[in-house]
């Protein structure tokens, strides 16, 4: 009985001793998400593969790795280029998809890049792809580096905040109010207009239903839903809507939308994190995907359940 408690207590040392000379790092890309389907060698040997982002390494000791993947730049690293949150990080090669990450936005353009996205997406018909919604949540947790970075105010987290909500909110109520002139500028021709890569005539129609069923609070209610929020505006100029009402329900859904999406992902990120020791950032992918299936399910279902009953109607 005596042997058995030594060799565990023995055991239980060794395991103490190597995690102290050991730490698992994570390996990420510049998006701040797990890099996946990746390749981790050391000398020739692979020690990581496929869908696992994470790997142990010495501490004390510069050994160094390799890494390859399909999307990704061949890399070495060794602990030298671990941060303080135990972290590496790679660079994966730029792909259409990227377009649709929040932060591909957020890295590479900064502030400004997040304030065109949100005047496009609400005032260019070629906008209705980009990921407002998710792009707003993500920019709510980065809130007080963006400020920091694109007007170099450093006034703390709440006030960056509420300082990056008022830039945005002026974007998209210009957006909306671009829309609004275009659409009063085209009238009727757009109905006509042949479909484009960047123009869907079916997205004007469900923009003009909703807005013929919901009057001026669709102008409200449709910055909350993607691709109507980029024809909504356009069709309220189509149809002669008065100005001074289509700017008080402007400048009220604009406001609400984005302070609703940037206090939603500013707060939980720090209830997650101070309550469950969990950091959204590690997790965004999942938030973003999230985020689309919730706001893109009363559209896609309006697409589904509007199809059948024409086709009803149809056969009646």
């Amino acid at each position: 009985m005596r042997k058995i408690i030594l060799i565990a207590l023995a055991f239980i040392l060794v395991q103490n001793v190597k995690s102290q000379d050991s730490i698992i790092v994570k390996i990420k890309n510049q998006y701040k998400a797990d890099a996946k389907d990746i390749v981790v060698t050391l000398n020739g040997s692979p020690v990581l593969v496929a869908n696992k982002s994470f790997i142990t390494m010495p501490k004390n000791m510069v050994v160094l790795y390799d890494v390859v993947g399909k999307d990704y730049v061949a890399t070495k690293f060794s602990i030298v280029n671990v941060d303080k949150d135990n972290v590496v990080t790679i660079n994966k090669t730029f792909t259409w998809k990227d377009l649709l990450t929040p932060m591909f936005y957020i890295i590479f353009g900064g502030l400004w890049f997040v304030v065109f996205v949100i005047f496009a997406e609400t005032g260019l018909f070629a906008g209705f792809f980009l990921p407002g919604d998710s792009l707003l949540f993500v920019a709510g947790i980065y809130s007080y580096d963006l400020i920091k970075s694109g007007v170099g105010v450093d006034a703390g987290a709440f006030t960056n905040l509420i300082f990056l909500g008022v830039i945005i909110s002026i974007a998209g109520i210009i957006g909306n109010f671009v829309g609004y002139w275009f659409g009063r500028k085209s009238g009727p021709f757009l109905f006509e207009r042949k479909d484009t890569f960047f123009f869907r005539k079916k997205y004007l129609f469900q923009a003009k239903d909703f807005y013929d069923k919901h009057g001026g609070g669709a102008i409200v209610m449709a910055r909350f839903l993607p691709i109507v929020r980029t024809f909504a505006p356009i069709v309220a100029g189509i149809v002669g809507m008065e100005k001074k009402k289509f700017t008080f329900y402007n400048i009220v859904g604009c406001v609400s939308w984005v302070f609703a999406m940037l206090f939603a992902g500013h707060y939980l990120q720090e209830l997650f994190l101070h309550k469950f020791q969990f950091d959204l950032r590690e997790h965004l992918e999942l938030i973003v995907i999230g985020i689309v299936f919730v706001t893109t399910a009363p559209v896609i279902i309006k697409i589904i359940f509007g199809k059948s009953k024409s086709q009803i109607e149809k056969a009646i």
